[in-house]
């Protein structure tokens, strides 16, 4: 039996108590629960915004219980069709990221030059090697003004936050490409760009 997809005109707002939500949830002993193995049914939509700034908010307000946030961010899918959602055994809502889900808080540098490893500190504390499965990329919004991304998980990025982005700049190399000069940061043998110079540094 096929079932219709899902249009913007058919989304169900649904407004539970997130305790119940967290209620469905049995935490593994280790690693995060296999959400990309369950199918639950889709329920709705629900009025849970996670903000820019990486803080949650329900019905309108802040979330204050940390553990609450963490719990919801291991939970926490995008699938193909470019939507959040939080997913249990049981159910499945749609929720609101204004940007990327996660904000990369914190630095830790090990290693120099091309053999450096670079490890970011999400705010509900994941913590992510920029490789080649978890690449850091950097867009630009109208303005000019950067806006760096690294990938946690799946197609879950975390938005790496103003202090994080100058420590890297810090730790910048430019080399030759294409077209001008790329600058940039090793990390675990990949050379990730955060920008085009006109011409080399002196």
């Amino acid at each position: 039996m096929l079932t219709q997809p899902v249009t913007p005109s058919d989304r169900v707002t649904r407004q539970p108590d997130p305790n119940t939500l967290a209620e469905q949830l049995i935490r593994p002993r280790e690693g995060l629960p296999p959400v990309n193995d369950w199918d639950p049914p889709f329920c709705g939509d629900m009025d849970l915004r996670i903000a820019r700034d990486g803080s949650w908010h329900y019905m309108g307000t802040p979330i204050g219980r940390q553990a609450l946030v963490r719990l919801f961010s291991t939970v926490l899918r995008r699938d193909a069709d470019g939507d959040y959602y939080l997913v249990t055994p049981v159910e499945k809502v749609r929720i609101t990221v204004d940007d990327a889900p996660f904000v990369a808080v914190g630095l830790e540098v090990d290693g120099e030059n091309e053999g450096r490893r670079l490890t970011f500190v999400t705010n509900v504390g994941d913590r992510v090697t920029a490789d080649a499965a978890h690449p850091l990329r950097v867009e630009h919004a109208e303005s000019g003004e950067p806006a760096p991304y690294v990938r946690v998980r799946d197609r879950l990025d975390a938005l790496v936050s103003r202090a994080v982005y100058f420590e890297l700049a810090e730790l910048g190399h430019a080399r030759a490409a294409d077209a001008g000069v790329d600058f940039g940061v090793w990390s675990s043998g990949c050379f990730f760009s955060l920008g085009r110079l006109d011409e080399a540094p002196v």
